[in-house]
């Protein structure tokens, strides 16, 4: 409660002066009466004595103001030694003297009492109550509206980080209220002071649903400060890190190998499952978890499940502990049936295939191998992952069986009677078959006629008159081609097959069209630095080299452009024919150059027979007439000679 003691000491130093006035006015009223007496009755004037006063009413001005201000100071003296002195920032002991509706009013013991907000006491079960003593900070003491600020919220985060100084230098654990979710983690309350609690540390497990810990008390400890801003960092999973430890340490000194241990799934994983052990996490390798193969460990596994396992091995320095759980049952082939022997037949499931082969699992644990060579009669390359698929069924014949090693091949092949026994009555030389592509090589097509038989058609054995560069370019795998068997290799299990010997070669009836000299028309399908290869007509392919590709005009003959070619050589046996263009121009050039030599010589001869005709002239004319027939013989030879020389050129 505020109390204003100025004014009651105001009030006092004014009882003085007032008694002074009353006393000044009676002495200066007598005067007055005695002038009235006079005038009634004249009598003597006498001098009153006024009472006995200690203030020397003498005293100028000056002197009475400088009393005042000595008596002041020496009241307000006694006045501010009733009060404790205070310091902003100071902490201090406060009561509640009574509460509005939004404010406490607290008296500190200072010349005026503060405000602070309820909302400071929110934290307080059931509210703040007059007379309550609390502590507060004092802000400010004075703002400049001259009023006491003080702050209880401020008195408690000091307080706080005091405290959270403290205990994280000396590990102590806390008690902390989560208040609400943030970005990363949630704000746990810790003495009155909003410290953060990230995400990663609040169990050893991942969290999700950080929610279902709002409203939750729990301990702590504080892991990190930053004294700069007052911010600090708590853990939960340090605590239970800490537990587990010490439960770790006292497992792993109990440790044996071969030691049975119930656990806990705690994660799956794509190469094997996390076991709890009771503070302690070992790993159940996918291998180690059935004799049998598994593709993934939630084929067996469920999480949370629990399951005793067998302790294979452990590492003091890394902690490490690898579990088995198939060691628990003792090994399928160690409960082979005994009847099981090499030439039985078995059924298996594909579990695994490489280049070399399939695996097939005749019971969890035990598998045999299926060669490559043991699938199929024919002697064609067979692609084992091709042939067959992940969890398909055979049968297979039990070819090798060793228990000790543990190993045992299968033959798919030996389920059936081998073919090549009796090849030459189903497949004898010279006979025409239908098959089916199944390989193709750079140099060859490997034909199927039946199961387990087929043999290989040479890339030259496919067209009398294409040349491939690679088989592709003729068939595809899965077609089907018909085959000519050219020979059979009993011993060696081959076939040499042929597809253009289906039909006559044709290069016997092509010799006669394609003759030497002859003029055929051609489309370039094909050119290089060396030349062009041409489509004849009849599916014959020519070749021209690059020189007789060579237009009159000077320029190239180019891809897919359709020109007249001239056989220039036709080889039968080496099924080989060259064309030229170029030859072409050049003859008929060198045809329309021996016209025009013909046409002179010709013309020559019909000179020579004119001058023979004047010469047997001349003899019957004149010496003048001699020299002139002379002259024209010269100039007719001269023009001769030139006509021909030209034709020459």
């Amino acid at each position: 409660m505020s109390f204003n003691i100025n004014k009651q000491l105001n009030a006092e130093d004014q009882e003085p002066k007032a008694t002074e006035v009353a006393e000044g006015t009676a002495t200066t009223n007598e005067p007055e009466q005695a002038e009235v007496a006079v005038e009634e009755a004249p009598a003597p004037v006498q001098h009153v004595e006024t009472a006995h006063d200690d203030f020397d009413w003498s005293r100028d001005k000056r002197n009475v103001s400088a009393y005042n201000a000595e008596e002041k100071a020496k009241y307000d003296s006694v006045y501010d030694n009733t009060f404790k002195q205070i310091n902003d920032g100071e902490m201090i002991q406060a009561t509640v003297e009574s509460l509005t509706k939004t404010d406490a009013v607290v008296n500190i013991g200072f010349k005026s009492d503060g405000l602070i907000s309820l909302n400071e006491f929110r934290d307080i079960p059931g509210g703040v109550k007059v007379g309550d003593v609390i502590e507060v900070m004092v802000v400010e003491k004075e703002d400049r509206d001259g009023n006491l600020n003080l702050s209880r919220k401020s008195a408690r985060t000091t307080r706080a980080w005091e405290r959270i100084v403290e205990v994280n230098k000396t590990g102590e654990i806390v008690t902390g209220l989560v208040t609400s979710k943030t970005k990363g983690g949630l704000i746990v309350d810790v003495f009155g002071m909003e410290t953060f609690l990230p995400g990663s540390q609040i169990d050893v497990k991942p969290v999700t649903d950080y929610d279902q810990f709002v409203g939750k008390t729990m301990e702590f400890k504080v892991v990190k400060i930053n004294e700069a801003i007052k911010n600090a960092v708590v853990s939960h999973k340090a605590l239970i890190e800490s537990d587990i430890e010490a439960q770790r340490a006292e497992i792993i000194g109990k440790l044996e190998k071969g030691q049975v241990l119930e656990g806990t799934i705690k994660n799956i994983t794509d190469f094997g499952a996390f076991l709890d052990l009771g503070g302690l996490d070992g790993l159940l390798y996918i291998t180690d978890i059935s004799w049998g193969r598994i593709n993934h460990p939630s084929e067996i596994l469920k999480m949370d499940q629990k399951l005793n396992v067998v302790v294979l091995d452990f590492d003091d320095d890394k902690k490490r502990i690898s579990l088995g759980l198939k060691q628990l049952t003792p090994h399928p082939w160690d409960t082979l049936a005994e009847n099981l022997k090499e030439g039985e037949v078995v059924k298996g499931k594909v579990v695994n295939i490489e280049d070399y082969g399939a695996f097939l699992e005749i019971m969890p644990g035990v598998e045999g191998l299926v060669h490559v060579s043991e699938i199929t009669w024919a002697n064609t390359p067979i692609n084992a992952k091709e042939f067959f698929k992940l969890g398909d069924e055979y049968a297979a014949k039990v070819v090798t069986l060793d228990k000790d090693t543990r190993k045992m091949s299968l033959s798919i092949k030996q389920l059936t009677e081998d073919p090549w026994s009796t090849i030459g009555n189903h497949f004898p030389e010279g006979s025409k078959h239908s098959g089916v592509v199944k390989n193709i090589t750079p140099y060859g097509v490997f034909v199927e006629l039946a199961t387990g038989i087929g043999g290989m058609i040479h890339i030259s054995d496919l067209s009398w008159l294409k040349r491939f560069n690679s088989p592709n370019e003729y068939t595809k795998v899965g077609n089907d081609i018909e085959v000519l068997i050219l020979s059979i290799d009993k011993d060696g299990r081959k076939l040499q097959l042929g597809h253009k010997q289906i039909e006559e070669d044709p290069w016997t009836s092509l010799e006669s069209i394609f003759t030497i000299g002859s003029t055929h028309e051609g489309t370039v399908i094909k050119k290089d630095d060396k030349g062009a290869m041409i489509q004849l007509p009849y599916g014959l392919e020519g070749f021209a080299p690059t020189r007789h590709l060579m237009k009159e005009d000077g320029k190239s003959i180019v891809a897919d452009e359709i020109a007249n070619f001239m056989v220039i050589e036709f080889e039968r046996s080496d099924k080989r024919i060259v064309v030229s263009h170029t030859r072409l121009w050049e003859q008929e050039k060198e045809e329309e150059k021996q016209v025009v030599m013909k046409e002179k010589r010709a013309e020559a001869e019909s000179t020579k027979k004119a001058v023979k005709v004047i010469q047997s002239k001349v003899e019957k004319t004149t010496l003048g007439d001699l020299s002139a027939l002379a002259d024209l013989k010269a100039r007719l030879d001269g023009d001769q000679a030139a006509e021909e020389a030209k034709a020459a050129e």
